[in-house]
């Protein structure tokens, strides 16, 4: 179902332009109208959802499929030596309608504040535990 306060519902319902990659089923790419680099394109699904964890189980392959191809078609087509994917769930997801980006990279592109800061974890003990903490969250229906 569709939100009409959604930008991303009202670029697939046709109000709003886009440059689109891929318009076809339940999976539609475009390009970034403000990218990283030219090339920048969002992979989304047709219906609304906000995060990953709300997309039913039967759209995830879809999705990701259709971000595959696109992964290849950046590098491809704009003859970039890789591509950065990536997904953001809420925190610093600027529209809140699923989307994957998908954006053609370049050795020494400059991309560098787009990171976070790495760390390690205190020890062994600590990282088993961050992980038994995850295993114990994993929803047993997701297989």
């Amino acid at each position: 179902m569709a939100d009409p306060t959604c930008v991303f519902c009202r670029i697939i319902a046709g109000e709003v332009p886009a440059h689109f990659v891929i318009d076809q089923g339940d999976v539609l790419a475009f390009l970034d109208a403000r990218p990283l680099f030219p090339g920048h394109t969002l992979v989304v699904p047709r219906e609304h959802v906000v995060t990953l964890p709300e997309l039913a189980p039967e759209r995830v392959e879809p999705v990701f499929a259709t971000v595959r191809r696109v992964a290849a078609a950046v590098v491809a087509g704009l003859d970039a030596d890789g591509s950065f994917v990536a997904l953001n769930n809420v925190v610093s997801q600027s529209v809140p309608h699923l989307h994957v980006h998908v954006v053609p990279r370049r050795r020494k592109d400059g991309l560098r504040g787009f990171f976070w800061p790495r760390t390690r974890y205190a020890d062994e003990a600590e990282a088993e535990a961050v992980a038994a903490r995850i295993r114990e969250a994993l929803d047993p229906a997701d297989g």
